[in-house]
């Protein structure tokens, strides 16, 4: 079991909360559910509803769709942020590759600490708007790799 200050330590080393006064990070702290997987062992399955966010103290995971792995999760990451905002079927599986120490929060006490301290729910939409500028910019990659191949088909015509 961590103590609060390893959880502490967790809250500030993670992009979405690295950046809140010490004074909030005990309150987000106080939310953290710890959970333990063994190697093999599933957190959730693609479809089960989503009502959690998870942060990999240690460990590491994978988000994978069948066998088609999408995601490695190392020690510090953040998963399943989106389903603990909107409530809908999780659209992956994750399971531990290794012996993993989770921390959970749940949707319901972490709207109310979103309600109370505005701080939260900024760090949230900062990390969505990053996740949305990486997409964008996967999609401009792919656009000009796709442009780059149909100018090559086009040129092997002629």
């Amino acid at each position: 079991m961590l103590t609060v200050l390893e959880k502490l330590f967790v809250l500030k080393s993670v992009a979405i909360f690295g950046a809140l006064p010490d004074d909030l990070l005990l309150e987000v702290a106080a939310l953290l559910h710890e959970e333990q997987r063994a190697a093999g062992e599933a957190v959730f399955a693609k479809g089960d509803l989503g009502t959690s966010m998870y942060i990999v103290a240690r460990g590491r995971l994978h988000a994978h769709d069948g066998p088609r792995t999408l995601n490695e999760l190392p020690t510090r990451a953040v998963f399943g942020e989106m389903a603990m905002l909107d409530p809908e079927p999780r659209s992956a599986s994750v399971t531990a590759l290794e012996e993993s120490l989770l921390l959970r929060i749940d949707n319901r006490p972490f709207y109310e600490l979103m309600a109370d301290r505005g701080e939260v729910a900024l760090a949230i939409i900062q990390l969505l708007a990053g996740y949305l500028r990486e997409r964008l910019d996967d999609i401009r990659a792919l656009d000009a790799r796709l442009h780059e191949v149909a100018s090559t088909d086009a040129s092997d015509v002629r």
